[in-house]
């Protein structure tokens, strides 16, 4: 018996993405992880050129200045990031379990070293905290974003009954982008390699500290770090 006509068609193949747009994200993907080691400020079309090895002119037709290509690389890096973090976490159940997965992908996206000189965002934010201007402005509206991400999060979990509804949901996530900051400064700085298992353990024991009865168990702390290390 043939099929329905509808059922005879085949799906179409995913469309490229032509040439020039595939180029870009190439070089952009390279810039961010650039940047993350030397910083927005030391991130030129010259000096991007020069690791690519590719013509500065070539470069400049993509972006025309220095502030076109940070604000491109601030975009890109913002994908990135919702891409390995934000949209992921949204699979796993409202509640405390999203909650939890928005907090561990974070960290696991930092301590993986999916850039070279560590989290991007936290690096693009002390070195620009003090210069205004529209990179600073972007970078301070994406990190607003984050919070609000976070915040969020919380406030799900509250309205499951996971978390205790006289926590302040605002205050938490101030205080899991603390702990997340620090555990950042300790790897880098001190070279701590236990650092982001310190830090989950310390967001767990404070997320168990305003769980409900009815709140699932939280998973175990699984550094990705110390798991390469034992």
């Amino acid at each position: 018996m043939p099929l329905p006509a509808r059922a005879r068609r085949k799906t179409p193949p995913p469309r490229r993405q032509p040439r020039g747009v595939r180029t870009r994200e190439a070089i952009l993907r390279r810039a961010v992880n650039l940047a993350s080691v030397e910083g927005l400020e030391g991130l030129t079309v010259g000096r991007l050129a020069e690791d690519l090895n590719m013509s500065k002119s070539g470069l400049f037709a993509h972006f025309g200045s220095k502030e076109g290509l940070q604000l491109a690389t601030i975009e890109t890096a913002r994908q990135i990031f919702i891409d390995q973090i934000t949209l992921p976490a949204l699979k796993a159940p409202k509640g405390m379990p999203r909650l939890w997965s928005l907090i561990d992908s974070w960290l696991g996206h930092v301590e993986g070293k999916i850039y070279a000189g560590g989290c991007f965002f936290t690096a693009a934010s002390f070195e620009f905290d003090d210069r205004r201007g529209v990179v600073r402005d972007r970078i301070a509206a994406i990190m607003r974003e984050w919070m609000a991400a976070l915040e969020r999060a919380v406030f799900e979990a509250q309205k499951t009954g996971h978390i205790e509804a006289k926590t302040s949901a605002a205050l938490l996530a101030h205080e899991v982008q603390g702990i997340g900051l620090g555990a950042h400064w300790a790897h880098q700085l001190l070279d701590d390699p236990i650092a982001y298992s310190r830090a989950r353990d310390n967001i767990r024991e404070r997320l168990l500290s305003v769980a409900t009865p009815s709140c699932p168990p939280l998973p175990p702390v699984n550094s990705r770090k110390s798991k390469k290390q034992s």
